[in-house]
């Protein structure tokens, strides 16, 4: 039950570390504006390159993407001081792959629901991305980037790349987490968070059924990931 608590206390840090809001700080700060009133109103990457130019958007990437490794850093000093053997402990319910899950589920969590927006925020992909650099590692990250780059160069549409990255999430923590290692619970919370990153595209999903969806380098954009 303290493993849990433990866990529940860095899921809650990894929130409130998620829930800043890059893009909006960003465009208020130092061009002015509210991001949220440009484009698609999303605070995420792609509607921050539309709305504040390329400098503006790639400091948004960054940050949020930071988001994600501080994340992983998180984990690691919570398992180390506060569970058994720094989470390697044999047979734990939760260990240092439950932690990274944890806080990768946490920051995920907080950047889509960010409570400093009404509980509205990103879609989840910069943050995600940076977060499974420290949950899968680089090999599994970067194939992850792989589904995410191939599908929008052939399609010209961000959201397909970002929703499928996101349906694949729980098949790559299905072979870590249930393969390679034994963490049900690892498991559990990266397959929640791909699938709010696919729930947070539900619009962009409508559009794509609807065959309206705009492509990259349609003069009228309105839509995409972040």
């Amino acid at each position: 039950m303290q493993d849990l608590l433990v866990a529940a206390g860095l899921f809650a840090a990894a929130f409130l570390l998620g829930s800043v809001p890059w893009g909006l700080i960003i465009s208020k700060v130092f061009y002015h504006t509210d991001i949220r009133e440009h484009g698609s109103g999303n605070i995420g990457t792609t509607n921050a390159i539309r709305t504040m130019g390329k400098v503006g958007g790639y400091a948004v990437f960054v940050l949020d993407f930071g988001k994600g490794l501080l994340s992983g850093f998180l984990a690691w000093v919570f398992a180390w001081n506060f569970l058994p053997g720094g989470g390697f402990a044999p047979g734990a319910l939760v260990n240092y792959d439950t932690m990274l899950a944890a806080a990768f589920l946490g920051c995920v969590w907080g950047h889509i629901f960010s409570p400093w927006l009404k509980f509205k925020g990103g879609k989840g992909i910069a943050v995600a991305v940076g977060c499974l650099f420290v949950t899968f590692g680089w090999v599994g990250a970067c194939l992850e980037l792989l589904i995410f780059i191939v599908l929008v160069v052939a399609t010209k549409r961000v959201s397909i790349g970002s929703i499928a990255a996101a349906v694949a999430c729980p098949f790559f923590a299905a072979y870590y987490f249930l393969i390679v290692t034994f963490a049900p619970l690892a498991w559990l919370f990266c397959t929640i968070a791909g699938l709010t990153v696919v729930w947070a595209h539900r619009e962009n999903i409508k559009r794509l059924r609807a065959g309206t969806e705009n492509r990259i380098g349609d003069k009228k954009k309105k839509e995409h990931a972040g």
